[in-house]
């Protein structure tokens, strides 16, 4: 293939991979605490849906992104009271959560099927950047919300890993009543990164609906957010990988199209849809088996509810 082809494919997988990627971060965040969400697919839809109907109505994107945060955020406060105050299985509530999600962001966003935007994130080349051979299409002549996750990663990278409050994070995710004896605050901790993990969700709905295929339609997530739960795993926890995890997914997911427009071999697409969840559950396998061998797992508590008195 040609040269800007494969440009292109990687362009495309950067932009696929996005809204993984916000909702990764947000996982990772919520698991680093020692809370298991299994609603990201629920979230993802609420900020969907809430994104376009609030940009449909007040044709301004930027609102509509914040505003899906705020209503993912809201349901995974939800999810945090019923988990971490009622001590709920969080297995099966993250399940529920999901579920609700799903059936709330269809009644929602019924009457706004097929109905256009006034306006949507459109690309912006970064002067100078990207005109750099390469690199400057491939990850410069993207729309601001690709480019916000260029400044997340290594923020909340150096955060967990370089920061007193990242170190207290971790350590209510390992040993919450070590923490807590410490003086560190369990539950508010768990409260505000469940929530903020439910946000950046929404921010990768968001960008579904709002970027990506600026429209709405039921279950436009089409998994991302199961995908976001297992790329949790295969990043070890870590901002970095899941970055990478996330541009791994999203290049599948584009490449195989390019493929097949470049080589105009006829491949059914069927097949096609599948590959990319059948590349990350194979990526997945082996990522955990040298997760084992290196002693790297997850968090200690991980959906194991904390209570003070059995400390």
């Amino acid at each position: 293939m040609e040269v800007s082809v494969w440009i292109a494919a990687l362009a495309a997988a950067i932009t696929a991979g996005t809204p993984i990627l916000y909702a990764a971060l947000g996982e990772i965040l919520a698991e680093r605490a020692g809370v298991l969400n299994l609603g990201v697919e629920g979230m993802m839809l609420v900020g969907a849906v809430t994104g376009f109907i609030v940009t449909a109505r007040t044709a301004n994107p930027w609102l509509g992104f914040l505003a899906a945060m705020v209503a993912a955020g809201a349901l995974a406060s939800i999810f945090a009271f019923l988990t971490i105050t009622l001590r709920a299985n969080q297995v099966v509530t993250g399940l529920a959560l999901t579920l609700f999600g799903t059936g709330l962001s269809g009644f929602l966003g019924k009457p706004y099927i097929g109905q256009p935007l006034p306006t949507t994130f459109k690309a912006v080349a970064v002067p100078g950047l990207s005109q750099v051979p390469v690199i400057g299409p491939v990850f410069f002549q993207h729309n601001p919300l690709v480019y916000l996750t260029y400044f997340l990663v290594p923020l909340l990278w150096y955060y967990l890993y370089h920061t007193r409050p990242g170190l207290n994070l971790r350590a209510v995710g390992e040993n919450p009543a070590a923490a807590d004896a410490l003086g560190v605050n369990v539950f508010a901790l768990r409260y505000i990164y469940v929530v903020l993990g439910g946000m950046l969700a929404g921010a990768g709905g968001a960008f579904l609906s709002l970027a990506y295929a600026p429209t709405w339609l039921e279950n436009m997530t089409a998994g991302r957010g199961w995908i976001a739960v297992a790329l949790v795993i295969f990043a070890v926890w870590d901002p970095v990988r899941a970055l990478l995890g996330s541009y791994l997914f999203g290049g599948v997911d584009s490449l195989v199209y390019t493929l097949q427009a470049a080589t105009k071999i006829s491949i059914p697409s069927f097949f096609l849809k599948m590959l990319p969840y059948i590349l990350t559950v194979l990526v997945l396998i082996v990522a955990t088996r040298q997760t084992i061998v290196k002693h790297v797992g997850a968090p200690g508590a991980l959906a194991i509810p904390y209570d003070r008195e059995e400390r």
